[in-house]
């Protein structure tokens, strides 16, 4: 069991030894290979994932089949489309593997009976989604009001290191440019 989702939980909730027996015997384990599909537009989110090595992403496809990435999933961070899996709503992004990944998750079934049992595990997904959400303000907020390089600068504060592991044309996605003005950027201001 992963050291990294018990000390993930505590961030938030203490759980006693008993209620980590409960967790350790209700999650399960996946390996994922670059470019897995995880969740694809029209499924329901069957799982909430925490990712303990790799990296996966989250993106819209728009109508001319060009791809928005929305956010990153690196060590530590758990990957859901959270209306899909609590309301059984039909996704509308994809979740992808950007690299050979090892994942931990919860079914809702099992979810929701931790929640039962272990009422400080509702309390830590609360945070977890409040935390979502302030995150999904700030990117909206930047992406309206900052330049480019500024929304880099950003994206390296947010998830450190993660631009040496991922393809450039992944970054520019996200900060809503092009790969090759990334790179010029990059290359001209020493970023």
């Amino acid at each position: 069991m992963s050291e990294l989702l018990l000390s993930n939980f505590a961030l938030h909730v203490v759980l006693s030894p008993e209620e980590q027996e409960q967790v350790i015997a209700a999650v399960q384990h996946d390996t994922v290979s670059k470019r897995s599909v995880l969740l694809t537009p029209g499924e329901v989110q069957r799982r909430i994932y925490f990712v303990n090595k790799g990296c996966l992403r989250l993106f819209h496809t728009d109508k001319e089949g060009q791809q928005h990435n929305l956010c990153f999933y690196p060590e530590n961070w758990w990957a859901c489309d959270i209306a899909s899996f609590f309301k059984s709503k039909k996704a509308t992004v994809t979740i992808q593997a950007l690299e050979d990944s090892e994942v931990y998750y919860f079914t809702l079934p099992k979810l929701e009976e931790l929640f039962n049992s272990i009422p400080s595990l509702e309390r830590f997904f609360r945070i977890l989604t409040q935390n979502g959400f302030d995150m999904l303000q700030r990117r909206l907020t930047s992406s309206m009001s900052l330049t480019a390089e500024q929304r880099y600068i950003e994206f390296r504060k947010h998830y450190p290191g993660l631009e040496l592991r991922i393809d450039q044309k992944q970054i520019a996605s996200y900060l809503g440019i092009t790969a090759a003005f990334l790179s010029m950027m990059r290359k001209d201001r020493n970023l």
